[in-house]
């Protein structure tokens, strides 16, 4: 089993190379997880540094003492995908962020589409990027990565055009697409952009917007998916195709 990954905002050791960590992250380390001195542990900062560690010994409740070793940057792969997700109801905003994030999936750009039934509002909203960031954080961690996904402040659809018009390969999933995502030419390096939709589905006047900047609508199946699924079943197929899980 891979060692657990903890979020850290420094590297900073003794002169025995030892870090301390404490804390929310000491506290799930040692009141939750239960680590025991000899066990192996990532820390990380979520941005593609990290440092594989040794437990030294605890402290209380929550503080963890570990032997680290040099600190190392994982390279950022490409080609970058980025999906453009539809606010979704409920908590389902939630689970498409940690299904993509464990999947694989670089940054995902809240979009507040025409058809979407939820709308981020002043604290409303505030509060629900907050989740969707803290989901995508424990999801990275769960899945053992240690550069996290970005999650954007909400995009509107000016916004997701101009990102579509920037990418090397942009593409909306909807059903009127008259090629699958799955034989799409895909760039070997760059950023992928790919927009997922609300349950009501983009609207005309938007996936006209989105072909002018660029972006082709591409089946996914034959099957529809849920907005809260779409995006992970795509970011796994997209992931497959460039070799990132070769």
């Amino acid at each position: 089993m891979t060692a657990p990954v903890f979020v850290v905002e420094h590297f900073d050791a003794d002169g025995a190379g030892r870090h301390v960590l404490d804390g929310s992250e000491g506290r799930h380390a040692v009141s939750v997880k239960r680590l025991n001195p000899g066990e192996d542990v990532v820390l990380t900062d979520g941005a593609g540094r990290w440092a594989q560690c040794v437990v030294v010994a605890t402290e209380g409740k929550d503080r963890l003492i570990v032997q680290m070793d040099a600190v190392a940057e994982e390279p950022v792969e490409e080609p970058r995908v980025t999906v453009v997700q539809a606010l979704p109801k409920g908590d389902r905003g939630e689970l498409a962020v940690e299904t993509m994030t464990e999947t694989g999936v670089d940054a995902i750009v809240p979009w507040a589409a025409s058809r979407c039934i939820t709308q981020w509002k002043g604290d409303r909203g505030l509060k629900a990027l907050a989740k969707w960031r803290a989901t995508a954080r424990e999801a990275g961690k769960q899945s053992r990565r240690v550069r996290f996904p970005e999650v954007a402040d909400a995009a509107t659809t000016k916004q997701v055009a101009a990102l579509l018009a920037k990418a090397d390969f942009a593409a909306v999933l909807h059903e009127s697409g008259a090629e699958p995502l799955a034989t799409a030419g895909l760039p070997e390096r760059g950023e992928i952009v790919l927009v997922i939709g609300p349950e009501g589905g983009v609207s005309p006047e938007e996936l006209a917007l989105f072909a002018e900047s660029g972006a082709k609508a591409y089946r996914l199946g034959r099957s529809v998916l849920r907005t809260s699924t779409a995006g992970t079943a795509a970011t796994a197929l997209l992931l497959g195709r460039t070799g990132r899980w070769s």
